[in-house]
């Protein structure tokens, strides 16, 4: 019986945002422990999910679910935080050993306190917990920041390849075949990665629009040459202030001369595309008139780069809704992550009349509060799910405290108490609002609401908004990143 041991831990880390993840935000749910994680994420589309996939040709396979770890993006993971989660990982994997094969789940873009390459000295670890023998598969988010040290402690690694992320589980199933092939034959394949000067504006890293399309299915052509067995694009998470920011390709081969050359390949057409790699979006104005002239059934998407949830944004700015609003655009709805708030609708019911202010509260949101006067529609307290598609191919969700309010005008806001990323029209209907009746949706995310609202809306547009997970990216101050850097220093060279 082949032993093998499931856990993890993913932060995505905006080093721009003051708001850390402590010890309080991990307990406060984002931690889970054995048979909780088969039942958070056994039928789910995740990392985690695919990890514990039990295939019939691996029927003599015992899966041991540890601990998995896992929040909303923000600020760094506080010394605390870090050294406690990964302090238990190695105690689970101790206590609960020997283990043939670990499945480690890793973000790739993780920065601590104490740790600025948090995945690197995670899987550090974690190889010194189970010894140099035991095979040590890893996947990674496609927005890694590739640290090379990382293949010094983990034999195989893969990455998403779509984004709105919808295969993590098919990339974590397939780590765990090739974990398992090795444990069977002893044979261990060469994992090589290249990091370039390069990072790849958030606008244009859909995997669906060319030129990332194009870089994949170069990916997918140099795969079924022979020997191969995986090739990877990473965009890399160009909020996180590190040395090894930035994009970067990985190639698995059974030659270490072929995964050489096969890198090289890749990397060589993601340097060709490097301006093409870039891009801006449409103002909040141009937003604001395309809603005006929006004459389709179904609802316009709005994507709030500039605080997207999904890249560390605080979840609290009313930019963009103000705009709207005052041009007169009502019918839309839009999510704010505020407490206080919460705290002073707790003792209302559904149907009270509120004024209120919303928004504006952390250090990093770009804008004033909005004044509201509305009703309130709907209330949910804890996790909610969704059985669609949903970016990360999470089912659950957890907004905390959530407060629906509507105006007169049938424009609503949905309130968390935690920020929450907004991938699911769900998040609306469990509050009792109904997608459809709503011109737009303003979304604090880029690619990530994209699978979630597939049905829902008729079209997206990104909007350049202000924040710390805005679109340009050279309006950013970096202190750590490489130096030169493709578009910051427009004549760095590759190789």
């Amino acid at each position: 019986m082949i032993r093998l041991a499931v856990l993890g831990m993913m932060h995505e880390t905006n080093t721009y945002s003051s708001n850390l993840a402590d010890l309080e935000t991990y307990n406060a749910g984002a931690i889970h422990r054995g048979d909780e994680l088969i039942e958070r994420f056994a039928e789910s589309q995740a990392t985690i999910g695919g990890f514990l996939r039990q295939s019939e040709d691996q029927r003599h396979v015992d899966t041991v679910p540890l601990i998995f770890a896992g929040t909303t993006p923000c600020g760094m993971v506080t010394a605390e935080a870090y050294d406690t989660i990964v302090g238990e990982m190695r105690q689970k994997l101790n206590a609960a050993g020997p283990f043939d094969g670990v499945l480690l789940a890793l973000h790739g873009a993780c920065v601590a306190e104490n740790h600025k390459s948090a995945d690197a000295d995670i899987a550090a670890a974690v190889r010194a917990t189970v010894g140099p023998g035991v095979p040590i598969g890893v996947v990674l988010d496609m927005h890694a920041n590739f640290d090379p040290r990382l293949l010094d402690y983990v034999d195989v690694v893969l990455a998403y390849q779509t984004n709105p992320h919808v295969d993590p589980h098919h990339k974590a199933a397939e780590c765990r075949a090739l974990i398992v092939e090795m444990i069977r034959t002893g044979v261990r394949p060469t994992t090589v990665g290249r990091t370039l000067p390069l990072a790849c504006t958030i606008t244009r890293q859909g995997t669906a629009d060319s030129p990332v399309s194009d870089l994949l299915d170069l990916a997918s052509q140099l795969e079924t040459e022979p020997g191969a067995i995986d090739v990877s694009l990473l965009l890399g998470f160009q909020y996180a202030d590190v040395p090894h920011m930035g994009m970067s390709v990985l190639a698995t081969h059974s030659d270490r001369a072929e995964a050489e050359r096969l890198s090289r390949v890749l990397a060589d057409a993601v340097w060709q595309a490097r301006t093409d790699l870039q891009g801006g979006a449409i103002t909040v104005d141009t937003a604001a008139s395309a809603v005006e002239q929006h004459g389709q059934q179904k609802p316009i998407l709005l994507l709030d780069i500039g605080d997207n949830i999904g890249a560390g944004g605080p979840g609290d700015s009313m930019v963009p809704l103000s705009a709207l609003l005052d041009r007169g655009i009502e019918r839309t709805v839009t999510t704010c992550r505020d407490r206080d708030a919460i705290s002073s609708l707790r003792s209302l019911p559904v149907g009270a009349s509120v004024q209120i202010d919303l928004g504006g509260a952390s250090p990093e949101c770009p804008g004033p509060p909005l004044h509201l006067n509305g009703t309130i529609a709907g209330r949910h307290n804890g996790p909610y799910r969704t059985d669609g598609p949903a970016h990360g191919g999470f089912r659950y969700f957890d907004g905390g405290e959530m407060v629906a309010l509507t105006t007169p005008g049938g424009t609503a806001v949905v309130v968390t108490s935690k920020p929450v990323q907004p991938v699911t029209p769900a998040q609306l209907r469990v509050v009792g609002l109904d997608p459809l009746d709503f011109r737009a949706i303003y979304a604090k995310g880029v690619n990530g609401p994209l699978a979630g609202y597939a049905d829902i809306c008729g079209k997206h547009l990104a909007v350049d908004t202000p924040g710390i997970t805005r679109a340009s990216m050279t309006a950013l101050e970096y202190r750590h990143r490489r130096r030169p850097m493709f578009p910051f220093e427009p004549d760095a060279c590759y190789p």
